[in-house]
Formats: C-alpha cells, structure tokens, sequence
C-alpha cells in the first residue's frame, strides 16, 4: 500500500509540472523577450514554484485517493434504500417498482448535501483568496466572512436544491433558466460595486475543493436511485454551485445596503 501510494505522488508530480509547464512558458517568454529584465528574487520564486508543484500533487493524490472515495460512500450510504426505508422490504419493492419517488424519504441526503455544500465551499482555497482581496480592495466595506459565508450559503441551497432534481427526475434546464432569469432581475436592483464580484463568486466555488465532491455525490446519487442516469442526472450538481453563490452574494449586498441607509436615517433623526 505504501508503494502504489508513493508511486502515485510520483506520477502526480509529474502530470503537476506538465500541466504547469505551459504557464511558465509564457511567463518566462514574456520575461525574457517582451519584458527584457531579470527577474528580482529569482531564487525565491523558484523555490516557490517547487512548492507549487509538490502541493498540488499531494493534493491531487489527497483527492483520488480520500476525497472521491468519500463523496461516493456517502451518496450510497444516504441512497440506500435499507436506510431510507429503516429496512422495510415492502416499501423497498414499492419503490423499485414505481416511476414515481416521494422526495421526502430522502430528506437527510439534503441535509447532507446542503451542509457539505456550505463547508467544502469555506474551505475552498479561491474562494478565501478572492474574499481577502475584496475586503483589502474595499478597505473592509467589504466583510472577508460576510462574502465567504453567503458565497456557501448559496452553494449549500444550490446543490441541496439540485440533489432534489436528482430525486425528482425533473429536467434540468428548468431549474437553471429560472435561476438565471432570477438572477438577472436581481443584477438590475443590485448595487453597481457587487455585480462583478457576484459574478465571479460563481467561479471560484467550482475549484480543487468543492467540485470533486460535489461530482461524486450527484454521480453516487443518480446511481443509487431507482430510474436515474448517472450521465443525463448524476452531472449538473456542478451548475447549481456556480449559479445560486451570485444570487446569494447580491442579495447579501443589497439587504447590506438596506441595513446601511437604515442606520443612517436613524442618526439623521436621533441628530434632528
């Protein structure tokens, strides 16, 4: 065991620095031919490119070997019909043979995706990267944790939400064209500054941390319930985590922006 995983770090450090390989490419083209200077703090920077490779590919293998493995457990877990059904061998067959599903047995399995949904994503290493650089820009108007926090709530609702497609069979450009024609009334009466943070919040959720698991559940899921595909259901889990973050981080700014002029008026008063 010990030998298959070394030999997997090993080739994961090598597809790491053929993946990377491209970018340093172009940054050192640029550099050399463009630019035409020599690169201050030459030695550190190399130094942290090693570290770059060497952690991704550690990460890569912390993937495939704990984090795929664990989605997929316990989408099956939380599907099986023996624990959906405490074991009732009547209801299981029922099940089997209907087309129809009531939504409502499978109530901890979204429970489990909303809150695996809100803390993959404050986990998520773009997210915290994209949530500091906000607030450093803003010089703290924006809040680091108030964005991070309603960036996984909106995560948590979108996939719990899509997890309930799943179950339901429902199609699911339904679900998305209502979300996005939800969202682009809200972009109108949204405050100008938030939009395009909003937007980009819808990017970063779907990075090293959130999607791998959020793949295996919806896949584990649409293989365990009776009637679903893998392919046409078990994807698009993916769709909801990019879309329901914006409605969340513009509905964020706009009650922020409400609670705001709130107190202003209250001082104006208490002034007059």
């Amino acid at each position: 065991m010990e030998t298959s995983f070394i030999e997997a770090i090993i080739e994961a450090l090598g597809g790491t620095f053929i993946d990377i390989l491209p970018i340093i490419l172009v940054l050192g083209f640029f550099q050399a031919v463009a630019i035409r200077k020599k690169v201050p703090n030459l030695g550190h920077i190399l130094f942290g490119l090693l570290l770059v490779v060497v952690g991704l590919s550690i990460f890569i293998v912390g993937l495939e070997k704990c984090i795929f493995p664990i989605g997929t457990q316990m989408a099956n877990q939380l599907t099986d019909l023996n624990f959906l059904t405490s074991g009732d061998k009547k209801v299981i067959e029922s099940i089997k043979n209907s087309t129809s599903i009531d939504p409502t047995i499978y109530f901890w399995t979204y429970v489990f995706a909303f809150l695996i949904g809100f803390s993959t994503t404050l986990a998520e290493p773009a997210l915290i990267a994209v949530a500091l650089k906000a607030k450093e820009i803003t010089t703290g108007a924006i809040s680091a944790w108030g964005l991070r926090i309603s960036v996984a709530l909106g995560v948590a609702v979108g996939v719990a939400l899509g997890v309930y497609r799943i179950v339901t069979g429902d199609p699911l450009h339904y679900y998305i064209a209502c979300g996005y024609a939800f969202l682009l009334v809200q972009t109108y009466f949204s405050p100008k500054m938030i939009i395009p943070l909003a937007y980009d919040s819808g990017g970063v959720t779907t990075s090293t941390v959130t999607v791998p698991l959020i793949a295996a559940l919806g896949i584990g899921l649409a293989s365990n319930v009776p009637g679903r595909s893998p392919l046409i259901d078990g994807f698009g889990l993916i769709a909801f985590a990019s879309l329901f973050p914006m409605i969340s981080v513009m509905a964020y700014a706009m009650i922020t922006e409400i609670l705001t002029k709130r107190k202003r008026e209250k001082k104006f008063l208490r002034r007059n």
